[in-house]
């Protein structure tokens, strides 16, 4: 694509003058709609809402039949500034291609064929126009999907398949963009109005495109990538209304991204998308026990203190803030732990050298055969962060002294091995805490009580 076509802007292509009359003379356009554009062209932003608020639909009529009719790349371009000059003045205006004057029409079929043809130019203008007419048709009954007539002869493009197809060509642009600047931010605002509808959530999971959005949630400084963070986090919470797309969230970075965001956003709209998301996925599997571990009631006390215009905003970080203390309740020490340790995230939380979580649950250890202890062993093995390593070192000693037959189990499971090669660490925090166990494991619970760190 030449650099230039993929610089092209709307106020360039609407300088052209277009030949009207010669496409007339060809017969690829009526008398009527000759008329029509001679009205309109080239008019006052004024005289054209005129015109359109007395008869848009047949001016929808003579753009569609054009793009249809026409394949000159400079007119296709011409009609596609045109329409998207009038529908971004009025996004209402979409409303227009649904008119029943135009029901035997196939409104959607040209933009759909230009979404994989022509110019960047072209494709954008049409991903864009594609999604708010869509969005924008009827949901009534006694209509077919896309709100034209089902008695129609002729076969219409149906609102699903422009859905599909929409889904298809956004994904696609996320992963391998056409455009160096344009593509990410053109797919996420379409899909921050398209994922409002359920089916779109669907087909965009069934896409993979949950993981596409992932990365674009990183701190942002210029106003263009923050209106894209904005309308990511736009996405993220419509998302997390629906269940799939949660699971996929949750084996993503997503919640460590938003709470890095959340952190350092001024921006009260980004901040209050975020923690709208935090409030729905709260209650949904592991998320509130990863949003204690990675700190977030100190991050919703942090934001409650500062000065928001907008009092929902602050009545939500209060919801919040009661949510997770109720999760907090819930999550028995031993949830909390074990998760620590499942996501290797081994920090000097108050549990690890508290006597009384390791008496009372010392016999939780056992649960499918041992795998929290087990889990700790492998980070031994595998950790290269040092506090992580002597935690480890130091819950291991731990379960040697409270369970009965802790040396046993541990020395069966090959422990004393990782260990000793852990006295001779760099660190000295990770040395102290081997040394700690490898002393519990050969004195033995009657006399490791006397050892403390």
């Amino acid at each position: 694509m030449p650099s230039d076509q993929a610089e092209l802007n709307s106020e360039q292509v609407l300088r052209r003058d277009i030949p009207w009359e010669t496409y007339m003379t060809t017969k690829l356009i009526t008398g009527t709609s000759l008329q029509l554009l001679r009205r309109y062209d080239k008019k006052t932003e004024n005289d054209r809402a005129q015109l359109l608020d007395n008869d848009g639909p047949s001016y929808i009529h003579v753009f569609i039949s054009i793009l249809r009719d026409i394949q000159k790349e400079d007119t296709v371009e011409y009609v596609m500034a045109l329409i998207d000059e009038l529908l971004t003045a009025s996004p209402k205006r979409a409303k227009l291609f649904h008119d029943k004057s135009l029901e035997n029409e196939d409104i959607y079929e040209p933009f759909l064929r230009l979404l994989w043809k022509g110019s960047w130019f072209i494709q954008e203008k049409s991903s864009k126009i594609l999604t708010l007419i869509v969005s924008a048709r009827p949901k009534q009954s006694g209509h077919s999907a896309n709100g034209q007539s089902t008695d129609s002869k002729k076969k219409i493009i149906s609102s699903a398949d422009v859905l599909k197809g929409l889904v298809d060509w956004l994904c696609i642009q996320l992963k391998k963009p056409s455009h160096p600047t344009r593509s990410i931010p053109t797919s996420v605002n379409c899909l921050s109005t398209l994922l409002k509808e359920p089916v779109v959530r669907s087909s965009f999971v069934q896409a993979d495109g949950v993981k596409l959005l992932v990365p674009l949630i990183s701190p942002a400084s210029t106003q263009q990538s923050i209106q894209l963070l904005y309308e990511t986090c736009l996405c993220v919470w419509l998302l997390s209304y629906y269940e799939p797309a949660i699971e996929y969230l949750a084996t993503s970075r997503a919640l460590p991204r938003l709470l890095e965001v959340v952190k350092g956003s001024t921006k009260e709209k980004v901040v209050r998308l975020i923690v709208l998301t935090f409030k729905n996925l709260l209650s949904k599997g592991s998320f509130g026990c990863q949003m204690v571990d990675l700190g977030l009631p100190q991050i919703v006390q942090s934001l409650k203190a500062q000065a928001w215009s907008d009092e929902d905003l602050l009545d939500t970080l209060n919801h919040l803030e009661e949510g997770l203390k109720d999760n907090i309740k819930k999550l028995s020490s031993f949830d909390k732990y074990k998760q620590e340790v499942l996501l290797g995230h081994l920090d000097w939380s108050p549990m690890h050298k508290d006597p009384i979580f390791w008496r009372d649950n010392i016999t939780n250890f056992e649960e499918n055969d041992f795998q929290t202890l087990r889990v700790l062993l492998t980070i031994l093995e595998t950790s290269g962060d040092p506090r992580a390593l002597a935690v480890a070192c130091y819950d291991l000693s731990q379960f040697i002294q409270y369970h009965p037959a802790g040396r046993v189990i541990v020395t069966d499971l090959k422990a004393k091995e990782r260990v000793m090669k852990l006295m001779n660490h760099e660190n000295a925090e990770v040395t102290k805490n081997a040394l700690l166990c490898i002393q519990r494991l050969f004195l033995g619970a009657k006399y490791a009580s006397f050892l403390q760190v």
